[in-house]
């Protein structure tokens, strides 16, 4: 038999922050709304829960069919439930952050999304709702994780240059770094592995690739040596 509740609950809703990177900053994806509220404006990929979903589900469900996103990096981010943060109803979001190589996936916008673009993290247009707040606590997440979880990979090619992966983690924390300290300290955890291939595709002498190493990374866990850059 169905239940009756005696007070009446919030509406349950996920939202996503996808970062990507281009090669020389860091991106955020947005979708334009097809519905009100807020018709027309730019907003993080995102809807109602159903009542058949996991949370998860919901926001890998709302990634595809709002920006044809799937099979990408998804974290649990924070939980937001101020009382006027959606002007419908009392709406709790619960917010991830996903983080994608943006070469590697076309967007497609579906459902009540007009369009699905790129933009400049440092330059975004107007959101809605309270998705920029939702914005400054993800980003303040990844700048915690990326120094102590090897996540920024996700954003690179699994063939990369020291210079690639030092300018994301510059892109990432905001600062300039050492480009003698960051190698010494990269090459003493021992994570990333030299190719046999060089990027001739680059202004200057030619880069040697690298890969990482998600084995040798897993022993270190294992081991009680953990990643800090």
């Amino acid at each position: 038999m169905p239940h009756s509740y005696e007070y009446p609950r919030a509406a349950l809703t996920v939202d996503c922050v996808v970062f990507g990177f281009d090669g020389a900053s860091l991106k955020l994806l947005l979708i334009k709304r097809g519905l009100g509220p807020f018709k027309a404006k730019w907003a993080l990929p995102g809807g109602f829960v159903r009542v058949n979903e996991t949370l998860d589900d919901a926001a890998r469900r709302e990634l595809a069919e709002e920006a044809g996103l799937e099979k990408v990096y998804l974290e649990q981010l924070y939980t937001f439930g101020e009382l006027k943060r959606d002007p419908r109803e009392r709406v709790v979001t619960v917010a991830y952050f996903a983080l994608v190589r943006p070469a590697d996936h076309a967007l497609v916008a579906t459902t009540d999304a007009d369009a699905a673009e790129w933009f400049p993290l440092a330059d975004l247009p107007a959101l809605a709702f309270d998705h920029a707040a939702i914005i400054a606590v993800a980003r303040e997440r990844l700048r915690g994780k990326i120094r102590y979880q090897p996540i920024g990979f996700e954003l690179l090619p699994p063939k990369f240059t020291l210079t690639q992966l030092q300018t994301l983690y510059e892109a990432i924390l905001g600062v300039m770094l050492d480009k003698r300290n960051f190698r010494k300290k990269l090459f003493a955890i021992e994570v990333v592995t030299p190719l046999d291939e060089i990027r001739r595709d680059v202004p200057g002498r030619p880069a040697q690739l690298y890969r990482f190493d998600a084995s040798r990374y897993a022993r270190l866990l294992k081991s009680g040596i953990h990643f800090e850059l």
